[in-house]
This record gives C-alpha cells, sequence and structure tokens, in this order.
C-alpha cells in the first residue's frame, strides 16, 4: 500500500519571489507608473529620473517585461537581423555597427545565421516574426518569394544590406556588385594582366562580382583562363586548395582573383608554397578589405566597403521607419573603392 506524502516534511527549497515593478518604485522612491516609462518610454521621462530607476532596478536585480511595455507602446523594442556567417569579418563588423547604433537608441538586436541557405532563413524569418519585431535586417536581394510576401503582409520595416536594387522590399542599403566587378577588371587590365583566374565563394553576390568581371575583360577581348568555386563558409585553406586545383589543371595565370580576402591571402600562401612570385610571376586580388590584408606579406589588393557604415545606416533607417520620420530615399548606396597594394602593385610585362 502506498502511503500519503507527508508535505511537512518536503524539505525542496521554495522558489524566491520575483522583484516587480512596484518593488523598484519603493526603492527608487518613484510612482510605479515613472517607473514603467522610464524602462519603457525613456523619451517622457527625465535623464535623473531614469537613472534613479536604473540604479534601483541594478540594485534589485530587476529584469523588466518587456513584453508589458509594448502592449503600451506598441513597440517590442527589437531589430531581427539575419547574415550568412559570424566567422566573416565582413558581416562581423555590419552587426558591431548595427548593434552601435540601435543600443543607442534603446534597441536590442536579435541575430540569427543563414549559413548561406534561403530555406534557412526563410524559416528563422518565420520564427522572428512570431515575436514581432520592430524591425528586419536581411542580408542581400535574394529571397524566397514567400519571404517577401510574408514581409510586405506584416509591413514589418526591413533593410536589405550588401546590395543594391530599385525594387527594395522596402529599403536598400549596399553596393552594386556589377560595378566591383568591372572596377576590378578595368583596374587589372590597367596593370598589364592577361591571363584571368577566379577563385569565387558559392555564393549569389560574390558570383555576380565574378560574372560582370569576366563580362568586362571580353570587351577587351580577355577571356578568363579557369574559375575555382569554394563553398560557403569560406576559410584560408580553400584559397589555398583554389589556386592548387588550377595550377593543377595546367592553366598559367598571371592574376588571380578572389571573392573575399580569405581566399586572397590562401592563395598568397599557396603561391608562396610553391616558389610563385608575388606579384612578379602572379598578381592577387581580394575583396572586403579585411583587417589582415594590409599586413600580408606582401599586403593583399582588395575593395574596400565600409562595412559598419551599413550597419549603421540600417539602424538609423529603421528608427526612423518605426518612429514615422521621412528618409531621403529607400535606396542607399555606400559606394565601395579599390585598395592597391603589393600584390598587383608591379605591372605584369607586355609580351
Amino acid at each position: 500500500m502506498t502511503e500519503p506524502l507527508d508535505h511537512d516534511t518536503d524539505t525542496s527549497p521554495e522558489r524566491p519571489k520575483s522583484i516587480t515593478l512596484k518593488d523598484v518604485a519603493r526603492l527608487a522612491g518613484l510612482s510605479p507608473i515613472t517607473v514603467s516609462r522610464a524602462l519603457h518610454n525613456p523619451k517622457l521621462v527625465k535623464p535623473d529620473t531614469i537613472a534613479r530607476v536604473k540604479e534601483a532596478a541594478a540594485a534589485m536585480g530587476y529584469i523588466p517585461n518587456m513584453l508589458a511595455g509594448s502592449l503600451t507602446t506598441k513597440r517590442s523594442q527589437l531589430i531581427a537581423a539575419i547574415v550568412p556567417q559570424l566567422s566573416n569579418s565582413m558581416f562581423a563588423e555590419m552587426v558591431q555597427g548595427l548593434n552601435d547604433e540601435l543600443s543607442a537608441h534603446g534597441y536590442q538586436l536579435l541575430l540569427s545565421v543563414s549559413n548561406y541557405s534561403q530555406q534557412k532563413e526563410e524559416d528563422l524569418l518565420t520564427a522572428i516574426l512570431s515575436r514581432q519585431p520592430d524591425g528586419i535586417v536581411l542580408t542581400g536581394i535574394q529571397h524566397h518569394a514567400s519571404v517577401r510576401k510574408k514581409l510586405l503582409a506584416t509591413g514589418v520595416p526591413v533593410v536589405e544590406a550588401w546590395d543594391l536594387t530599385p525594387s527594395p522590399i522596402d529599403i536598400a542599403i549596399g553596393f552594386s556588385q556589377e560595378r566591383i566587378g568591372e572596377n576590378v577588371a578595368q583596374y587589372l587590365l590597367g596593370k598589364g594582366y592577361k591571363r584571368f583566374a577566379s577563385i569565387c565563394a558559392r555564393d549569389e553576390r560574390a558570383n555576380r562580382r565574378r560574372l560582370a568581371l569576366e563580362a568586362e575583360l571580353k570587351l577587351h577581348g580577355v577571356e578568363p583562363l579557369a574559375t575555382h568555386l569554394a563553398t560557403p563558409p569560406t576559410v584560408l585553406n580553400l584559397g589555398r586548395e583554389g589556386l592548387r586545383a588550377i595550377l593543377a589543371a595546367g592553366h598559367d595565370p598571371d592574376v588571380v582573383v578572389c571573392s573575399s580576402d580569405v581566399l586572397a591571402q590562401g592563395a598568397l600562401i599557396e603561391a608562396q608554397a610553391q616558389g610563385i612570385a608575388v606579384p612578379g610571376q602572379l598578381g592577387i586580388m581580394g575583396f572586403g578589405d579585411f583587417d589582415f590584408a594590409a599586413f600580408t606579406h606582401p599586403p593583399i589588393s582588395s575593395v574596400h566597403i565600409d562595412k559598419r557604415a551599413i550597419g549603421a545606416q540600417a539602424a538609423r533607417a529603421l528608427i526612423a521607419k518605426i518612429e514615422g520620420r521621412p528618409l531621403a530615399g529607400n535606396v542607399i548606396d555606400v559606394g565601395f573603392r579599390l585598395v592597391e597594394r603589393g600584390t598587383t602593385r608591379a605591372a605584369v610585362a607586355q609580351p
């Protein structure tokens, strides 16, 4: 026979009582409604009052219920961003700029990673929309048709970053992939390079730069020798493998154009391992102007993108939309610039 439980002898610890907004108000010497405004709508409260509330909340370990605040303001103070990867400093710097600007205006950033998968991007977006963010930042302009449909239906402000299009979902902030490809081709042709090869990530934006470069070369009567495709995430060893594969196939390029500085660094290391002089025998061009590009030996020629500015401008555009302020335009071109360094500095002698 089973005996009944003796509740008087239950020694399990009691769950501690949650600190409430009223507790914070009592410690701060303010009314609960003033504390609520300081936490959820600080524009209505004086700075010294906000400081008193924050000090009392920190002393008590109080965590604000942002959902309760959103019921009043109809805002979640949450901005969501989906990026392809974080190991790539291109996206990490953009996220930093985005987060810094959002934090300065009282918004929180929810970050997700798609691993370059449109299907995963759609799945993430569905989950994110259920949390009712005030705004969303996507990477690129290529999405499943259903993604565009969902976003247009919700009306949530959206920034598509890293690319340009005349017909964005809402706002586009980035640069022209095609113009970069054309400019890189013109720059390298001007240096006297004739035998072009590419090491390119299997990424839609990188591929558009490559195709634009090849189209520009063909306008000048130059036919590209070879392209090696690397599956993201692009790590240094893929650059080594790419150059090794191009050379093993019997190609003899005098310049290799890489879709990122990481791949370019790998190609540089492989060239040096095989005794190929850079830039004397082989020029190498990168993209992104990563922090290390100026410090390799020789330093890597690249294309500079103001990555933090993209994030900061995305944040400012979203906040303006959320607060009902007009934008100068919904397509913002941040531009780019070619950075000449040691891997392409010496022009190849004409045959």
